[in-house]
Order: C-alpha cells, then sequence, then structure tokens
C-alpha cells in the first residue's frame, strides 16, 4: 500500500470498456514524489491523503473479469496534528 495525495482529475473523453465508469485520479506517492493515475472508488478529491494498491491487487477488487487497472485509491487518511508527542525516557 502507498499513502499519496490527489494532486488533480484525469479526464478521458475515450477508455477500453473493460474499465468501468469512475474517477481517475492523479495521485502524488508521498515522500518521493512519483506521480501515477489511480481509479478512485470513493470519491476522493484534490488535496485529500489517500492509501492507494497497485498491481493484481488492484485489479482483483472489481467483480467478474479484471480490468486493466493497476492503481486503486482504497481509503482516505484521516489527516492528523503533524506534531506527535514522545514518551520520555
Amino acid at each position: 500500500m502507498l499513502r499519496a495525495r490527489v494532486i488533480g482529475n484525469v479526464w478521458s473523453s475515450k477508455r477500453l470498456s473493460e474499465v468501468p465508469n469512475g474517477a481517475l485520479l492523479e495521485v502524488e506517492v508521498e515522500p518521493g514524489g512519483s506521480r501515477m493515475i489511480a481509479f478512485d472508488a470513493l470519491g476522493s478529491g484534490p488535496g485529500e491523503a489517500v492509501i492507494v494498491v497497485t498491481g493484481s491487487v488492484a485489479a482483483a477488487w472489481f467483480p467478474g473479469d479484471h480490468p486493466p487497472i493497476d492503481a486503486l485509491i482504497i481509503g482516505s487518511i484521516d489527516e492528523t496534528s503533524s506534531t506527535t508527542t514522545k514518551k520520555k525516557r
């Protein structure tokens, strides 16, 4: 699983019939900054932190014949405070 942030929508006026209807989003993997296109089953939006699975795990989520999708947003990360508390020893 990868932690990523949604950076925008990807509009596709044509796609294979095997690809289900739904949103395609561009995400940036954190840390590192690599980008990928992920199928969004949750209704995520720009700026949102998400969990992405890739490869056969992503395609296997779909019932029946698996579509040619290799990145799938499976969760929305609840943002927490940027400061963490550590126990003193």
